[in-house]
């Protein structure tokens, strides 16, 4: 069975489980143009990368810095709407491998409604959901069974905030990888990590968690990639991708990933 046809959960699984450190790259659908979207996760899955978080654009992206934003802002001004997005999706596994995730805020989900959005996750091949506004115990008691009957996982993410204990209950309510932001600041914001940063990194190493944990906010160049990786199986990259966008579009995806991880 090829990686494009098989379980939602598998396709994430496998990611994972790949040895070596995992590029996860994160961009707005309908930015720079509408029609990006497929275009774009073809030439990611061309250029190497390992997971791929696609943005839901939403008017009010109150953890999202600068960069991020304007996308989400430009790309709403595209027409983009959630709706669309799964019509450009239908059919992409018979085209892409990649594990795929939606990444937004759970009040266009719920404008969808919570049951139909994970459905038509399901259809359209997607494997899990990053809605960091919906808190852990809401989705534990009312949405959880939702996602489990349609395969999707939901990532939690966690900050130098967060107290071991609630990191604790956040692995044990995860069932594939843990989202590491390594500061408290917006997306898009600091650059490099300094000595508190490692810290925190080292921290969540000794804890032994039972899910990996990959690192994002602050990675933009290999450098970083390969700092926020020493203690983590993987990072994401963000805004540093959605300037690349604004700058050369879907042509410069390539030699991005490969001076990320040559």
């Amino acid at each position: 069975m090829s990686s494009a046809s098989a379980t939602p959960v598998n396709r994430l699984h496998t990611a994972l489980s790949k040895p070596g450190k995992l590029l996860s790259i994160y961009f707005t659908a309908g930015f720079p143009r509408l029609e990006d979207t497929v275009p774009i996760l073809r030439e990611l899955e061309a250029a190497g990368a390992d997971l791929v978080e696609i943005g839901l654009p939403f008017s009010d992206p109150l953890a999202d810095g600068p960069t991020i934003q304007q996308s989400s802002t430009e790309a709403l001004h595209n027409g983009m709407t959630t709706a669309r997005l799964f019509e450009q999706l239908e059919g992409i596994r018979r085209e892409v491998s990649l594990p795929l995730i939606l990444m937004g805020y759970f009040n266009p989900v719920l404008q969808f409604g919570v049951e139909a959005f994970c459905r038509r996750c399901a259809e359209v091949g997607i494997d899990g959901l990053i809605l960091p506004d919906l808190p852990l115990d809401s989705y534990e008691r009312e949405y959880r069974p939702i996602l489990e009957r349609y395969g999707l996982s939901m990532v939690f993410l966690i900050s130098p905030q967060t107290s071991n204990a609630r990191i604790r209950q956040i692995d044990d309510a995860s069932d594939s990888f843990i989202y590491m932001v390594s500061s408290a600041s917006t997306t898009g914001v600091q650059k490099g990590f300094g000595t508190a940063q490692q810290a925190y990194f080292e921290r969540i190493e000794s804890l032994g968690l039972q899910h990996p944990q990959l690192v994002g906010f602050g990675i933009g160049d290999a450098d970083s990639f390969r700092a926020a990786t020493t203690h983590a199986k993987g990072a994401i990259i963000g805004s540093a991708f959605i300037r690349l966008l604004r700058e050369e579009g879907v042509a410069g995806i390539r030699s991005f990933i490969k001076k990320i991880r040559p």
